[in-house]
């Protein structure tokens, strides 16, 4: 191919050497105006607030970076709901800062007290001090319950929500009472009105008072309000309730349902609990409480 070069005419080789010396050229003025032009445009994108250095590098090449100027704050009053970017930026305030403002009051967010501003992120404990003595919150923008300072207030108290505790000597019979009643107790709530009902349900009735301290975390200073008057207890058939039937009530455990059961297949039915002393599961205590809520 380079042969062929000189096989075309003198006049066309000296055109197309002409052309391609054009194209070098180009390519040149190209490059290095591009490069011009961006030093030239790094500069002109810096505002009034940002200086240029020029740090030099290993290479040849110098780089610039923007460092912010620094200016001194101008403390004036102004009310953060209502002051523009330019009062916000004398008084010290960074861009970023500024945009926050912007985007928190867009949002529908209100400064109601000084306080709130001291949440802006990025201001310091020392810039709030500066310009806290400053801050003027107009009274459109402050809580309506500060229109009520002075007056006092008048409502109703929700007896539902919040029942009225009794006192001593008044006291609530454990066997006859409801939720509601119970919470009028000291000390007890929602919650435990429910497990005092419903540990009463399975136990059949209360015999005593003191049989809520077998409730987990009762409070024991709220049990002098109770009293237990002509209990009405549900009792059960020791001889006719089944294994599992017979552990399901809180003072037989799986063991001494177990010793009932086979109690019954050796000997026959129970005449009393008295039957059952000699096993090592019944200790009097045991025998003591189950007492009042069987039958044989």
């Amino acid at each position: 191919m380079f042969r062929d070069f000189f096989l075309i005419r003198k006049s066309d080789r000296r055109a197309i050497l002409f052309v391609l010396c054009i194209m070098v050229v180009a390519l040149g003025v190209v490059f290095f105006a591009d490069g011009s032009m961006e030093s030239s445009t790094h500069h002109a994108a810096a505002d009034s607030t940002t200086e240029w250095k020029k740090v030099r590098s290993n290479s040849r090449t110098a780089r610039y970076y923007a460092q912010p100027m620094e200016h001194k704050a101008e403390l004036f009053p102004f009310d953060p709901n209502t002051a523009d970017s330019t009062q916000l930026l004398r008084l010290g305030l960074r861009p970023w800062q500024v945009r926050n403002i912007y985007k928190y009051r867009a949002r529908g967010g209100i400064y109601r007290k000084k306080e709130d501003f001291a949440r802006l992120y990025g201001l310091t404990v020392s810039e709030y001090r500066e310009l806290e003595p400053y801050i003027r919150i107009s009274p459109d923008y402050t809580t309506p319950a500060a229109i009520l300072v002075g007056e006092p207030e008048h409502y109703e108290r929700d007896t539902l929500k919040y029942p009225v505790k009794v006192e001593v000597p008044q006291s609530v019979n454990l066997n006859t009472t409801d939720t509601l009643l119970l919470r009028k107790v000291p000390g007890v709530g929602e919650a435990f009105a429910r497990r005092i009902i419903r540990y009463g349900q399975r136990l059949g009735g209360y015999v005593s008072p003191e049989q809520l301290r077998e409730i987990e975390d009762f409070p024991a200073d709220a049990i002098p309000y109770f009293t237990v008057v002509q209990p009405h207890i549900r009792k059960i058939n020791i001889n006719k309730l089944t294994l599992n039937q017979l552990q399901r009530h809180p003072y037989i455990s799986f063991y001494q349902a177990k010793a009932i059961i086979e109690y019954r297949r050796l000997r026959g039915p129970l005449n009393s609990l008295d039957d059952l002393k000699l096993h090592r599961d019944f200790p009097d205590a045991a025998i003591s409480r189950l007492q009042p809520y069987v039958e044989f």
